[in-house]
């Protein structure tokens, strides 16, 4: 099967080869380093660029501390990063040592990367969810992705900013605000949502503050901040990555993954998530595309014009690239399944978060749900300053996870998503693949009424609910608001949906560079 790489380099650094193989291009970077250009620059293509000596580790650090203070902290004031890690620049400075002894340890090696604030590392980073709460939440543990993300000689260089408690705390909240990190910005429309819950690790991928960050998601956290920043999101099966030492959710849901400016970063990404144990980046075959059955779901569109136009020119891609589209024109949901979604996050956030409060080794005020409500409304003008915990106070009286009413819903969401839903389609139809717009065309942020959105496009809750995978492509921008195309398949269908991924990126002109435009200007307003 032909494995589809960027450049001949980056097949240099997946497969290991010897520096024999290098072009004179890059035998020339080697003797005369220069300033890694990190925004034009992919994932892969820095990986490329450290093995080839044309800059080093310390570089790029460098480089991503000087973007964080003039477009994160200054400029038009991002808030997408919370917090940097101190020792970063030691961190780059062993990795190159490493790389100049050659024992670089992957082709992450040296590499920046942003966690979202709810997962631990051991550095002295704080992991506080976005709230003053957990100011004090310096655990000195990794989460298993991390340690698998370290012992590949990433370099964590900070965490990134989330909607608070990762958007489960109240019914009319802002999405990407938080009491600590305050509002993320979108870097291509500053006044436009920046989505949820991971809008920090979205931003800040878009505006290079990063080489690549990691985010979360419960039910579309990932998926959202992505496509309405312009850049490649992962949702990977459920379980795929371990979820110990990340603030939780629901455990039956919740999930890490990559966030990237390209689709062969996610796969490395996941790689070093993952502990190579897959070969997710090696394994990438953009052929696979040619003759596959690929469900449209049409069900999952909005009634807006121009996202419909992007997605139909969307489809037209994958149609030229030798795909064969197969058109799903609805699937029913029970009337009660919505509130059954809610009932099992409720029981679940109860217990588990809870649990992780409890367990943490930090000196934090807090313990509990019902401790965190009350530090809430105690310091109500931080905490509640934008709106209120409506979420974290009808989850104190959710049932128990050993009832029938929380067993009854699980299994409700459950079949519906799964048997009855992406299997079902999947078996029904002869597909391998389903296509659907990732999401609406980001609105503009609204503090007063909190999240306004359109109709909602795609059908992401199914992936998310089901624990099945989702990746997010850029597929172009309205009126400089970028929206993407989600691909969805079963359990495990990680590396397919990465392939499908490549081969539709490759079709078009990638992650859009962000302007940094105040608001959508008036001649452009037709757009929308």
């Amino acid at each position: 099967m032909r494995r589809l790489f960027i450049t001949t380099s980056i097949a240099f650094i997946l497969g290991g080869c010897g520096a024999q193989d290098e072009s004179a291009h890059a035998t020339q970077a080697k003797s005369v380093p220069t300033a890694p250009d990190v925004v034009s620059m992919t994932l892969p293509e820095l990986s490329v660029g450290l093995a080839n000596e044309a800059f080093s580790s310390v570089d790029l650090v460098q480089a991503y501390l000087g973007r964080i203070e003039r477009i994160d902290r200054a400029g038009p004031k991002l808030n997408a990063v919370i917090s940097v890690n101190k020792d970063a620049l030691k961190l780059a400075q062993k990795s190159d040592l490493r790389r100049g002894e050659g024992r670089a340890l992957s082709p992450l090696d040296g590499i920046p990367v942003l966690l979202k604030d709810n997962i631990e590392s051991r550095d002295q980073l704080a992991t506080t969810a976005g709230s003053t709460a957990l100011l004090d939440n310096v655990t000195g543990r990794d989460s298993p992705l991390v340690a698998a993300l370290r012992a590949s000689g990433a370099i964590i260089l900070g965490k990134t900013n989330l909607s608070q408690w990762a958007n489960f705390r109240s019914s009319h909240s802002v999405s990407g605000w938080s009491s600590v990190g305050g509002l993320v910005k979108n870097p291509h429309v500053l006044d436009r949502q920046a989505c949820g819950s991971s809008s920090g690790s979205a931003a800040a991928a878009a505006a290079s503050l990063a080489a690549a960050t990691v985010g979360t998601e419960t039910n579309g956290s990932i998926i959202c901040p992505s496509q309405v920043n312009g850049v490649v999101g992962l949702k990977p099966t459920h379980g795929l990555l371990p979820i110990e030492h990340i603030v939780p959710i629901a455990a039956t849901q919740d999930t890490a993954g990559p966030i990237t400016k390209s689709v062969v970063g996610a796969a490395l990404m996941l790689d070093g998530m993952t502990g190579w144990q897959n070969d997710y980046a090696g394994s990438l075959d953009a052929s696979v595309i040619k003759g596959m059955r690929i469900g449209v779901l049409d069900f999952s569109r909005n009634d807006s014009p121009r996202l419909n136009a992007q997605f139909d020119a969307a489809i037209a891609r994958m149609a030229a690239a030798g795909a064969t589209l197969v058109r799903i024109e609805g699937n029913d949901t029970p009337p009660e399944f919505w509130g059954a979604a809610r009932l099992v996050l409720g029981a679940e956030f109860k217990v588990f978060l809870t649990e992780y409060l409890s367990g943490s080794p930090a000196d934090i005020p807090i313990r509990s749900l019902a401790e965190l409500v009350a530090f809430n409304n105690d310091n109500a003008e931080v905490e509640q300053a934008v709106f209120g915990q409506d979420i974290l106070e009808s989850s104190l009286d959710a049932p128990a996870m050993e009832s029938d009413t929380y067993q009854d819903a699980l299994a409700l969401i459950r079949r519906t998503t799964r048997d009855n839903g992406i299997d079902a389609l999947l078996r029904e139809h002869d597909i391998q693949v389903l296509m659907g717009p990732s999401g609406p065309v980001s609105p503009r942020v609204d503090v007063v009424n909190g999240d306004v959105w359109p109709a909602w496009a795609g059908a992401g809750a199914m992936a998310a609910i089901s624990g099945y995978p989702n990746l997010t492509v850029p597929m172009g921008t309205i009126a400089g608001v970028p929206v993407g195309v989600s691909f969805m398949g079963g359990r495990g269908a990680d590396a397919l949906l990465l392939s499908v991924g490549v081969a539709f990126e490759a079709s078009g002109s990638g992650s859009p560079e962000p302007q940094y435009k105040p608001s959508v200007e008036a001649e452009d307003m037709r757009a929308l």
